[in-house]
C-alpha cells in the first residue's frame, strides 16, 4: 500500500478535513500576534476562514436534513447571537466598537459551522484535534526555553513578577497553555493512538503546566480542578483519564514548585532571574521526559500484549485503584488545609466584595485572596442587565457604563465575565441565544459520546476540555476577545458536535456542485459577512500608518486618517487621533472639527468631550468650555484630570493642552 494512501482514505472519509486543518494553522498562527487581540490580528483570520467555509458550503456533500437536530439548535443559536450583537448598534453608545464586537461574531460563528456541520471520523476527528495539540505543545517548550534562556529578553516577557507573554495580559497567557492541557491528557490516555504520540502528548502536558503557572492566574487555580471535575463527572473513561492527569501532575510538580519561587526574585532590585528561570525551564522539560517516556513505555506494552492478557487486566485494576487511593488522600488532605469550609467561603466572598484592599497581604498573589475590582466590574453589568433586561445596552456599551458607574480606578472595556458581558450588552435575547448555541452543542456531543468509539470519546473528551477551560476560566475574565483563545475553544466544540451520529448517504461524492442561485446566494451572504470585518479592518491599518508617520509627516497622516474616516463610518478612533495630533502641532482648529465628529460618532465620548471643553477654555469660550467640561465629569465623575479641568475654568483659568494631553498619557500608561 501507498505511503500516501491511509491519509486519502482518511480525507475522502471527512473532506471537511482539510479546511480544518488550515484553520488550525490559523489558530496557533494567531498566538504569536498577542493570541489574536488585535483587529488587524483576527480580522484577516475572519476573511481567510469566511473563503473556507464559502468553499466548503459550495462543493462539500451535505444537507441541512441531514445535519442533527441538536447541531442544527446550536448553530441556530450562534448565527442568532451574531446577527443580534450586529442589530445592537441600533441603540448601543458606541456603534464602532458594536461593529467590531459583531465580526469578531462572526469569526467564532464561521468557525463553528465549518467544524460543526459536516461528519468528521473518529480518525480523522483525532488528526485535527492532535494536530492542534501538537503544534501548541511545541509552542509551549518553545516559550519555556524561551523564559529559561535568563537575560533581560526573559524578564521582557514578564509583568512585574507575571509572565504576560504571548498575550500581553497574563491571565489569557496562562489560559492559552492551559487549554491545551486536556486534549493533551485526553489523548495521551487514549489506547487507540499511536504510542508515541502518547508519550509526546503526556510529556507536553507537564510543561504547560509550570509555564502557565508563571502567569500567577489566581482564576487558573480554580478553573483547572473545575474543568478536571467537569470532565471526569461528565466523560466516560474517567478512571484512565484521572490517572494520565495524576501522573502529569506529579511529573510537574518539581517545575511548578520553581516557578513559585520565580516572582519573589524578579521583583528584588538588582536581582538576576535567570538561574530560577533556568531551574523552571529544566525541570518542567526533564519531568516532560520522564512522564513522556512512562507514558510511552505502558502504551507500547499495552499495544504488544495480547487483549485477553491477564497482566494488562491487572495492571489496569492496579492503576484504578492507586487513582482512586490518590484521590481519597487529597480529598481528605484538601478538607484538612480547607479547615471549616462555611468560614473559608465567607472569607473568600469578602476577600471578593472588597477588591485589592481585602487581599491577605500575603507575598504570594496566588495565596492573597480573591481580592480584585471585578465585583465592581459584575455590579456595573448587572446594573446594564436591570436597565435594559430585554435588549441590552448595545455590544460593547459596558465600557462607558463603568466610567459612569463604577467606583474603582480602574478603567475596564469589558465586564470579565462572557455570561455577564452577554447578559448586561445583549440582554435576555442574547443570553437566551448563548444558551441556545451551547445547550444544543452540548447536546451533540452527548451523542457522540453515547454512540461513539473510543476513539471517538477520547477526542470528544480533549475537544470538549478545551472548550469547558475556556468558558470555566472566561466566566470571570474577557476571553472572547481573545480571538486566539476562542477561535480553537469555538473549534473544538464544533469538533465534538461533528462526531455526533447521523443519517449519511452510504458512498457520498467527495465534491458536489451547486446551481448557479445557490452560488449567488452564497457569496452574497459571505460577503456580507466579510464586509462587516474589511470595513474597520481596512480603517485601523490606516489609522496605524498614520500613528507612525505623524510626527514627521503629519499632512500624509491627515489624509489618512480621511481615510480611515471613509472605510469606517462608525467609529470614532480616527477623529480622535487626528485630534490628538492637531493638538500636538497647536492647530485649534482642526482639532476642535476633529473632536466633534468624533462626538458626532460617539456622542458620550468623555475624551473628546474634555478635549473639546479644554479647546473652549484656551478660546475663551467660557459658558462652552464649563457645559463640555461638566458633561465630561458627569461620564467619568473618578477621572481627575477631567475635574482638575473643570476646577480651573470655575476659577477663571485657562487649561494648559499640553499639560492636559501629558497627563492622560500618563494616565493610560499606568493602566496599560
Amino acid at each position: 500500500m501507498r505511503s500516501g494512501r491511509p491519509l486519502e482514505l482518511l480525507v475522502r472519509a471527512a473532506p471537511v478535513t482539510v479546511p480544518s486543518l488550515v484553520v488550525v494553522l490559523v489558530s496557533v498562527a494567531l498566538v504569536f500576534d498577542d493570541v489574536g487581540y488585535p483587529l488587524t490580528a483576527w480580522a484577516p483570520a475572519t476573511v481567510l476562514v469566511l473563503g473556507l467555509l464559502g468553499v466548503a458550503v459550495a462543493t462539500l456533500p451535505n444537507a441541512w436534513g441531514d445535519v442533527p437536530t441538536p447541531v442544527r439548535v446550536a448553530t441556530a443559536g450562534l448565527v442568532g447571537l451574531t446577527a443580534w450583537t450586529f442589530l445592537s448598534i441600533l441603540w448601543t453608545p458606541d456603534r464602532g466598537a458594536a461593529l467590531e464586537a459583531g465580526g469578531r461574531t462572526v469569526l467564532y460563528a464561521a468557525v463553528f459551522l465549518l467544524f460543526a456541520l459536516w461528519r468528521q471520523r473518529a480518525r480523522s476527528a483525532a488528526l485535527v484535534l492532535g494536530a492542534w495539540t501538537a503544534l501548541m505543545l511545541v509552542l509551549a517548550a518553545a516559550w519555556t526555553v524561551r523564559v529559561g534562556a535568563g537575560g533581560q529578553a526573559a524578564v521582557d516577557l514578564f509583568l512585574d513578577d507575571r509572565l504576560r507573554s504571548p498575550a500581553g495580559y497574563p491571565n489569557a497567557s496562562a489560559a492559552t497553555w492551559l487549554m491545551v492541557l486536556w486534549p493533551a491528557v485526553a489523548l495521551a490516555a487514549s489506547a487507540r493512538v499511536p504510542w508515541v504520540a502518547r508519550g509526546a502528548f503526556a510529556a507536553g502536558a507537564v510543561v504547560v503546566l509550570p509555564l502557565a503557572l508563571l502567569s500567577v492566574s489566581r482564576g487558573s487555580l480554580i478553573a483547572v480542578p473545575l474543568t478536571a471535575l467537569l470532565l471526569l463527572v461528565l466523560l466516560p473513561g474517567r478512571l484512565r483519564h484521572l490517572g494520565t492527569l495524576l501522573l502529569v501532575a506529579a511529573a510537574a510538580t518539581p517545575g511548578l514548585l520553581a516557578a513559585l519561587d520565580v516572582g519573589d526574585v524578579l521583583t528584588t532590585p538588582g536581582a538576576d532571574p535567570s538561574s530560577d528561570l533556568r531551574a523552571v525551564a529544566v525541570l518542567a522539560l526533564g519531568g516532560g521526559l520522564v512522564a513522556g517516556a512512562i507514558v510511552a513505555a505502558v502504551a507500547r506494552w499495552e499495544v504488544a500484549r495480547p487483549s485477553g492478557d491477564p497482566r494488562v487486566a491487572a495492571l489496569h485494576r492496579a492503576g484504578r485503584l492507586a487513582a482512586a487511593a490518590v484521590v481519597a488522600v487529597g480529598l481528605v488532605g484538601g478538607l484538612v488545609a480547607v479547615g471549616d469550609p462555611v468560614d473559608r467561603l465567607d472569607r473568600a466572598w469578602t476577600s471578593f466584595q472588597g477588591g485589592y484592599a481585602e487581599d491577605s497581604g500575603s507575598g504570594n498573589r496566588l495565596a492573597s485572596g480573591l481580592g480584585s475590582n471585578r465585583y465592581d466590574f459584575y455590579r456595573v453589568a448587572l446594573d446594564g442587565f436591570t436597565a435594559a433586561p430585554l435588549v441590552g445596552q448595545g455590544a460593547e456599551s459596558f465600557r462607558q457604563s463603568y466610567l459612569r458607574d463604577g467606583t474603582s480606578t480602574e478603567t475596564p472595556r469589558y465586564p470579565h465575565s462572557v455570561e455577564l458581558r452577554v447578559l448586561g450588552e445583549l440582554g435576555l435575547v442574547g443570553a437566551l441565544l448563548l444558551l441556545l448555541w451551547l445547550g444544543g452543542a452540548a447536546w451533540a456531543a452527548a451523542r457522540a459520546v453515547r454512540a461513539g468509539d473510543p476513539l471517538t470519546r477520547a477526542v470528544v473528551a480533549g475537544a470538549l476540555g478545551v472548550t469547558g477551560y475556556w468558558l470555566v476560566h472566561g466566566s470571570a475574565d474577557w476571553f472572547w476577545e481573545f480571538a486566539g483563545l476562542g477561535l480553537p475553544a469555538v473549534a473544538m466544540l464544533g469538533l465534538a458536535c461533528s462526531l455526533a451520529p447521523r443519517h449519511d448517504p452510504p458512498r457520498a461524492p467527495l465534491m458536489r456542485a451547486r446551481g448557479a442561485g445557490e452560488l449567488a446566494a452564497l457569496a452574497l451572504v459571505l460577503g456580507a459577512a466579510a464586509l462587516t470585518v474589511l470595513s474597520p479592518w481596512s480603517a485601523q491599518r490606516e489609522i496605524d500608518r498614520a500613528a507612525a508617520v505623524f510626527a514627521t509627516r503629519p499632512l500624509e497622516s491627515y489624509s489618512r486618517l480621511d481615510r480611515a474616516r471613509t472605510l469606517d463610518p462608525l467609529s470614532d478612533r480616527a477623529s480622535l487621533l487626528e485630534g490628538s495630533i492637531a493638538l500636538r502641532y497647536g492647530d485649534l482648529p482642526r482639532a476642535r472639527r476633529a473632536f466633534e465628529d468624533a462626538l458626532e460618532r460617539v456622542p458620550d465620548g468623555q475624551y473628546a468631550t474634555l478635549q473639546l471643553g479644554a479647546i473652549a477654555a484656551v478660546q475663551r469660550d467660557r459658558p462652552r468650555a464649563l457645559r463640555l467640561l461638566r458633561r465630561a465629569v458627569a461620564l467619568a465623575p473618578r477621572d481627575p484630570i477631567a475635574r482638575e479641568s473643570l476646577a480651573i475654568v470655575r476659577d477663571g483659568g485657562v487649561v494648559d493642552l499640553d499639560a492636559l494631553s501629558a497627563a492622560i498619557l500618563r494616565g493610560a500608561a499606568s493602566l496599560s
